[in-house]
């Protein structure tokens, strides 16, 4: 054995060793799995939405699944996510519903946008999730929530048992998606949680603001209001779900699948509300 072999053996590999193990364990401090699990890390966790993964960190580059044109068809790849999901169950579906602190990726495409400099609510104050969820398409797919550190885990266990449930929703993306507005996220049914805004026609802070209130399915379950005797219904196009006594798909009501994961858990429902109706939308008001 040479020189050279022995000052390889004795220095350079161990430090390499070294690096290697703290790379591996980057994102342990602001990881929290629903399963504590080594083995999430060489899965792949196939999603739609290529800004989710690119964004988060537990999910590597080489595993974001190419958009569907690039796959083919679209029908290809929803295929492909409904044949890895499709017998997920216990731990091995728990590993999939995660929070973690805010990234500086995930600061970057909400600074300025959804989050404004404000001495209410900080960053560390906030948890970046990913859940499944069933879409319209009856497919799995991977959607994004910001919501306050204090009901992090409540969401992730709220989830699961929708996910459990196959309960539908169409999408689920961060609100910057649509610029913050939150008449264009829910007009396109977008089902989203933090904000920083003020409740509409007031100076008041929503709940949103704080990221304890979150709204699901918003077109189909709008938010009704009476104002001097004139109906106000929001988005502008959920006039034909205003009226609670008609039946129609994925309305919320009392006692069904989704009322009861966010109820059994201290949320309350806009829905019971009496001075106005807001059926999209859940909060928990923290001790």
């Amino acid at each position: 054995m040479n020189i050279k072999t022995i000052i390889f053996a004795l220095i350079i590999l161990p430090i390499g060793i070294l690096l290697t193990s703290c790379g591996n364990n980057a994102y342990s401090d602001n990881v929290t799995l629903n399963t504590a699990s080594e083995e999430y890390f060489s899965q792949t966790v196939p999603t739609t939405l290529s800004t989710v993964q690119a964004t988060n960190p537990l999910i590597p580059s080489s595993e974001i699944t190419k958009p569907a044109s690039e796959n083919n068809t679209k029908e290809n790849n929803n295929t492909e996510l409904s044949d890895i999901f499709a017998n997920l169950g216990g731990d091995d579906l728990n590993k999939y519903f995660i929070s973690y602190s805010i990234t500086k990726e995930i600061e970057k495409r909400i600074f300025g946008i959804s989050y404004k400099e404000n001495e209410k609510i900080s960053l560390n104050d906030l948890k970046y999730i990913n859940v499944l969820y069933y879409g319209f398409d009856g497919e799995s797919h991977v959607g994004e929530l910001i919501v306050n550190k204090g009901i992090a885990d409540d969401i992730i266990d709220i989830f699961i048992e929708l996910y459990e449930l196959k309960y539908p929703i169409e999408k689920m993306v961060l609100v910057d998606e649509y610029n913050a507005d939150d008449e264009l996220s829910m007009s396109d049914n977008n089902s989203s949680a933090f904000n920083y805004r003020v409740i509409a026609g007031t100076d008041r802070l929503s709940n949103h603001a704080k990221g304890l209130a979150i709204d699901i399915n918003p077109l189909y379950n709008p938010y009704v209001r009476t104002s001097k005797g004139k109906q106000l219904i929001s988005p502008d196009n959920s006039a034909d779900y205003a009226d609670r006594s008609k039946n129609f798909e994925y309305k919320i009501q009392k006692g069904d699948d989704c009322y009861n994961a966010f109820i059994k858990r201290g949320f309350s429902w806009g829905g019971e509300w009496s001075s106005s109706k807001d059926y999209q939308h859940f909060e928990k008001v923290l001790k």
